[in-house]
């Protein structure tokens, strides 16, 4: 599984965590961190693992001024994602997430969790969540040994953690952790639906973020990655929306080992599950206030790409029939993007890492994509006023008419990547920015209504 590329090896969707500093002395201090990625060893890696390209850190928020300065890349606040989804009219109306719970899935967690959150919910102005509850339900978390492995992890829980909140502030967060390190197809899973039907079953979430995969072809047999829908199955039983990023490698993605990638299309799951929204990446183009100076195009920056193809597993299912001229007789993905470009990456805040190392890193990749729309679901549930469950059928109906619902098409860039050529962005549903992306003002109030009408 590949998650942000920033930790160690294994995730689904690959985060690219940029950590570096400004040149400003009163902005940045130059503590060296380890530089993650597949190039890291010859270990399976985390299939959250992103791309982590630089080991610095700011000690305060920086300006995208200070970070385009510096290195020449973008980077951006919660607040300036909160503007650039338009979520201020929801707030002001008191949809921010009040009632529903985020529940986000990932190996070991985080030990700074807590403190971190509260650091930046402090540098950048926003409430603290109703709670933040930690649970490990499949068995105890080894301790923390701050390796390379448990370092990404953390990373990944804290991404995932802060821009779920960033999304939908009033909004209870579950941060559900297991004690096994999820790698491309060969472990972690087991644990990972364990505990996810544990939270089903005990009904203590409304939607549930993944930020990890693994590619379809790292799996021993079909048979064995088919044993392990049924936290899935579950779910949707249920009315539990379940998501997944998309990958952040292109149209191909990781092998077996964690390290390179195959050359040729590929694609991953869960993102690929049929029960599962798949989350996909564009890249954003923001002012100082958040406001976008050109429209969103597909994420490929050179430090990753969007994940989006057909899987080589699941037939093409009944909510894709409208655009089976796109995906064929397969399950296409992604279904849905948001945030996720390096160039344009999100401040996240961490100090897992050791003393010393406590900051603001610079991350892009699905994984930040994934608990960003886990938060845009939490709206809709309250809206809603009951749990969505599976909203694939949803949103593919809202695709019929996408200027009236919120869906802002995306219609520039690929996802090409590693070699393998990718999927073009084009007008309506395509195999790089599935459906685009969203305008929340209008988006949210659309899937409820169109939740309840169902």
């Amino acid at each position: 599984m590949r998650r942000l590329r920033a930790a160690a090896a294994g995730l689904t969707a690959v985060v690219t965590v940029l950590a570096i500093s400004v040149l400003a002395p009163s902005v940045h201090a130059s503590t060296a961190m380890p530089v993650y990625g597949r190039t890291a060893g010859a270990r399976p890696v985390p299939a959250s693992a992103g791309h982590i390209l630089k080991a610095h850190r700011f000690v305060t928020p920086p300006t995208t001024a200070d970070c385009q300065a510096a290195i020449g890349i973008a980077c951006y606040s919660p607040t300036q994602i909160q503007t650039a989804y338009n979520v201020a009219p929801l707030f002001n109306h008191g949809d921010t997430g009040r009632g529903q719970t985020i529940a986000i899935v990932d190996s070991f967690g985080s030990p700074t969790i807590t403190a971190d959150l509260k650091s930046f919910d402090d540098a950048f102005g926003l409430p603290a969540p109703p709670s933040l509850t930690v649970i490990a339900p499949a068995g105890p978390i080894p301790p923390y040994d701050n390796s390379d492995d448990r370092q990404g992890w953390a990373f990944e829980s804290t991404l995932d953690v802060e821009y779920a909140h960033a999304m939908a502030p009033g909004a209870n967060i579950l941060l559900v952790e297991t004690p096994v390190s999820e790698t491309e197809g060969t472990q972690g899973f087991p644990e990972i639906v364990q505990a996810e039907n544990y939270v089903i079953n005990h009904n203590m979430a409304d939607v549930i973020s993944q930020s990890f995969g693994a590619t379809e072809q790292t799996f021993p047999t079909t048979a064995s990655l088919l044993r392990l829908r049924g936290a899935f199955i579950n779910a949707a039983a249920h009315h539990v929306t379940v998501l997944a990023a998309s990958g952040d490698d292109g149209a191909t993605d990781a092998t077996a080992d964690g390290i390179g990638t195959y050359p040729t299309r590929v694609n991953s799951w869960p993102s690929s599950d049929p029960l599962v929204t798949s989350i996909g990446g564009s890249q954003l183009f923001l002012d100082a206030a958040g406001h976008r100076t050109a429209p969103d195009v597909v994420w490929n920056d050179g430090y990753g790409a969007s994940g989006g193809g057909v899987s080589s597993i699941f037939p093409r299912p009944a909510f894709q029939s409208r655009v089976r001229d796109v995906v064929g007789g397969h399950r296409g993905t992604p279904d849905i993007s948001m945030s996720a470009a390096v160039n344009g990456g999100v401040l996240v805040y961490i100090s897992a890492f050791g003393a010393g190392s406590e900051g603001f890193y610079i991350v892009g990749g699905t994984s930040e994509a994934s608990p960003l729309f886990a938060g845009v679901v939490a709206l809709s549930t309250q809206l809603a006023h009951h749990k969505i469950g599976d909203i694939n059928p949803l949103l593919y109906n809202l695709g019929k008419s996408p200027r009236q619902t919120g869906l802002i098409d995306v219609t520039s860039g690929d996802n090409t990547f590693a070699g393998v050529t990718g999927y073009p962005a084009t007008t309506g549903y395509d195999l790089a920015s599935g459906w685009g992306t969203i305008d929340a003002a209008a988006f949210v109030p659309g899937l409820a209504a169109r939740a309840n009408a169902d």
